[in-house]
């Protein structure tokens, strides 16, 4: 059921068997300033909207795209992926604007690696490591747009 999936009393692999552990992991880090809300935010809001897209299209095309997002969040490794590895100050986004932009894409883009290809059910880590590819073009091009809104502040 998807009360023994949230509190992590299913076998599974380490990171994503509790997501109710995950949450607190996750409070941890959001008070302690070392994660990033809103790359957590950006990864639920993006997960979201791609598996409520898959829904949408219908179980025709395939049997995942039927299932609701909230399972995708219980059943596998998503709250361990967004809490721990996505909000890594390292390798992650380093504007605050960027921060969301970061976590909704691998929130998009995992979903849509785990729905499409049954056969890699985890496209977290994926996703997480492609969009660590992205995240300095993605400061760049926020850093660029807030240096025009400011010169068109400044002109006028």
């Amino acid at each position: 059921s998807l009360t023994q999936a949230f509190l992590g009393f299913i076998p599974g692999s380490m990171g994503e068997t509790s997501t109710l552990a995950c949450l607190i992991g996750a409070a941890i880090l959001i008070a302690t300033r070392i994660g990033s809300w809103k790359t957590m935010l950006g990864g639920v809001v993006g997960s979201m909207i791609i598996g409520m897209t898959f829904n949408v299209l219908g179980e025709g095309m395939n049997p995942f795209f039927g299932v609701p997002f909230w399972w995708h969040w219980c059943i596998g490794s998503f709250a361990f992926a967004i809490v721990f590895m996505a909000t890594d100050p390292v390798s992650s986004t380093l504007t605050e604007r960027g921060k969301f932009i970061y976590g909704f894409l691998i929130g998009a883009f995992g979903m849509i690696v785990r729905v499409i290809n049954p056969a890699y059910p985890e496209g977290w880590m994926l996703a997480i490591l492609f969009m660590n590819c992205f995240a300095p073009l993605i400061d760049y091009f926020v850093l660029q747009s807030n240096v025009k809104r400011r010169m068109a502040r400044y002109a006028a």
